[in-house]
């Protein structure tokens, strides 16, 4: 995420309070929680999270500068509604980012990072077989930023950290059975097994391949939440 505003002396705390706030919003956004639409009023934000209105305002233009919510002058913040053209933009530099990610991965890979991946995957399985949701998808993060830590390339992950946000919101909407979320356990076994192989070519395929499985589920989606598009 974009660095926050720098705050004036003599507010130490505001920018790690701003990052909480964000983080939350985020998250909030993300899962549906705040949809695409809702008018988001700095007073409520401060009230639900017990901050100042400082560290709300200075979240919100740090949003904004990714894209998830837009600061309308005299009409306050809206959650931006999704575009299917800024996300498959987004969806190209991912994968070029998480290309270049695993393909390292066949390089070099901390052997520690390797053994909790499996226990990631232990996790995300049991999550699927019982449908899960919350917990698949916190491990669905834990995988990605797993595989970027043990190549060595966490500063990757920081700008996929930047762009994924806006596929994170249409996999909530995709996400939602057992069987879409075997398929992706599957597929992050796939991609482990290409590192354990040390075969990039194959890596790589396995990463892309995987990456693309919002947009099979894309055209259900559209026609299902048409309101939550532009």
């Amino acid at each position: 995420m974009n660095a926050p505003t720098p705050l004036p002396l003599g507010h130490s705390k505001a920018p790690s309070a701003t990052r909480g706030v964000a983080d939350r919003l985020r998250q909030a956004i993300i899962s549906m929680e705040f949809p695409p639409g809702t008018r988001l009023s700095e007073g409520e934000i401060a009230t639900r999270y017990d901050v100042s209105r400082q560290p709300v305002r200075e979240a919100l233009i740090s949003l904004s500068r990714i894209g998830l919510v837009q600061v309308l002058p005299q009409r306050g913040t809206i959650v931006t509604r999704i575009s299917t053209r800024h996300m498959m933009q987004v969806r190209i530099a991912r994968e070029a980012l998480e290309s270049a990610i695993v393909q390292r991965a066949c390089e070099r890979f901390d052997p520690v990072i390797r053994g909790s991946i499996d226990a990631i995957l232990e996790t995300q399985a049991r999550a699927a077989c019982e449908g899960d949701y919350m917990t698949i998808t916190a491990a669905d993060s834990q995988f990605h930023a797993a595989l970027a830590t043990g190549a060595d390339c966490e500063m990757i992950w920081q700008m996929v950290l930047d762009v994924k946000a806006h596929m994170d919101r249409v996999r909530h909407l995709t996400l939602q059975d057992r069987d879409s979320m075997r398929i992706l356990v599957e597929q992050h076994r796939a991609i482990v097994d290409a590192i354990d192989q040390r075969d990039p070519e194959l890596a790589d395929h396995a990463m892309r391949h995987h990456l693309m499985e919002i947009l099979r589920d894309l055209p259900r989606v559209l026609a299902e939440r048409a309101d939550f598009f532009e």
